[in-house]
């Protein structure tokens, strides 16, 4: 039976049996496209929402619920005041101060000049130079230096306003020894030696651009009797050739009369530029009277002007102006470790041991202060070469050379111990306001490095 069964089952409808088994294919077809279609549109979605998340963040979706939330926060929590608006507000730098140059009442014209006849009534002495230190006498292994190898004992004895040879740079190094540094070419040594009246600046390392003095405000006088100095050494004149200023056959670019640097003592330049700053007296040695400028200033006063404003009228024999904002020591040793301009730990062995010698705060309030400020701005100093100027500015170089170069921390101290060392000898020094040292120059910014 199961045989016939089976074949009427069979041989009955046979094209059904066909079509019974195609519907569930079919079906199983639009199933599995059923699928793909979903998983298609769920993979969408979610790519959509996560870059709705990257582009826009995740509060965009949930603010209503961390606004109620933190409401809830802000009734429960007492006494933690919570503000309707919570993002902050990028702070704002705060603007620097300006500073604006003031009224300098100088002469019409430098026909008006009369050197007073007892201008120079100041202190009276004889003042030598070390030129080779005998060295091998009490070592053998001591490598020449330019500011020499002052002892503490000839440093102390050196603050004295009397008859003495003290170290102030161009110390010369023993026989066979190479020399010491700021080498000059003989052509311009004779040509400095001749200057009486000199305005002198220096760029080393091409720190700077060349800034020339405004020729329109110059004198023809001055421009016939002031030497316009300007050191450099070799890589900041082929620096400045290849920007255009290229000096003359007599090595003069406008003014200022190029003068080349060889062998530099100091592998830091700021202390180089220390030596033609504080040692005119040494570089020119006939002149009466200097006038330096920082390299990123340009003149546009006539320095005989400036000589009879800050000297002659003044009766004084030196003439610096003080900081714009820092008048004590305390806050300048801040102020460079600050900004990094030192190394601190060398900052700090200098600074400990002013203040062992006696150096102390800046106090305003004080009448009988000997200085309107201990920390100057330095750019520009007026001098006349007298005995007492001379060895001030030996002191103040030999600090800078045994210390760091950062000159403002060792001029109140030089000044204050010199005064201290000489209470009968004064030392007549103008410290003037430094909204006239914006008057008579225009500033510049460094050169990038």
């Amino acid at each position: 039976m199961l045989p016939e069964r089976r074949g009427v089952f069979a041989g009955s409808d046979p094209i059904k049996p066909a079509a019974d088994h195609g519907v569930p294919a079919v079906r199983r077809s639009s199933r599995k496209s059923g699928r793909i279609r979903l998983l298609f549109w769920i993979f969408s979605f979610a790519a959509l929402f996560s870059i709705c998340i990257a582009t826009f963040g995740f509060k965009m979706f949930f603010h209503g619920v961390e606004e109620h939330q933190s409401f809830l926060l802000s009734t429960d929590v007492k006494d933690v005041p919570v503000e309707a608006n919570t993002t902050e507000q990028p702070k704002k730098k705060p603007h620097r101060a300006r500073f604006y140059p003031c009224k300098v009442e100088l002469k019409d014209s430098v026909e008006a000049r009369d050197e007073p006849k007892t201008f120079w009534n100041f202190v009276k002495f004889s003042l030598q130079y070390v030129v080779r230190e005998n060295i091998q006498s009490h070592a053998n292994h001591i490598t020449p230096r330019f500011g020499g190898h002052q002892t503490l004992e000839e440093r102390e004895q050196s603050f004295r306003a009397v008859n003495q040879t003290i170290h102030c740079g161009f110390v010369e190094g023993f026989d066979g020894s190479p020399n010491t540094g700021f080498d000059l070419d003989n052509e311009d040594k004779m040509y400095m030696y001749t200057c009486t009246i000199v305005v002198s600046s220096c760029i080393f390392g091409s720190s700077d651009f060349l800034r020339r003095p405004t020729s329109k405000m110059i004198s023809q006088f001055s421009k016939e009797n002031v030497c316009f100095i300007m050191f450099v050494d070799k890589e900041t004149l082929v620096k400045l050739s290849k920007e255009g200023s290229i000096p003359d056959e007599k090595r003069f670019i406008g003014l200022w009369r190029m003068v080349v640097v060889s062998n530099l003592p100091y592998d830091d330049m700021r202390k180089t530029g220390k030596v033609p700053k504080f040692l005119s007296h040494r570089l020119f040695p006939s002149a009466r009277y200097s006038i330096w400028l920082d390299s990123k200033l340009r003149l546009h006063t006539d320095p005989m002007l400036l000589i009879e404003y800050f000297l002659w009228r003044n009766n004084a024999e030196y003439a610096i102006s003080n900081h714009y904002t820092r008048h004590c020591v305390w806050d300048e040793v801040q102020q460079n470790k600050r900004l990094n301009k030192y190394n601190h730990t060398a900052i700090d062995q200098q600074f400990l041991f002013y203040q062992s010698d006696g150096l102390h705060k800046f106090d305003p309030s004080d009448p009988n202060k000997p200085l309107p400020s201990y920390v100057p701005e330095g750019s520009v100093i007026v001098r006349a070469h007298t005995p007492m100027s001379n060895l001030f500015s030996c002191l103040w170089f030999n600090e800078v050379d045994r210390f760091t170069s950062r000159d403002q921390l060792s001029f109140g101290y030089a000044f204050l111990k010199l005064k201290r060392t000489n209470p009968d000898k004064p030392f007549v020094l103008h410290m003037f306001k430094d909204c006239e040292r914006r008057a008579i120059t225009k500033l510049f910014h460094h050169r990038n490095p």
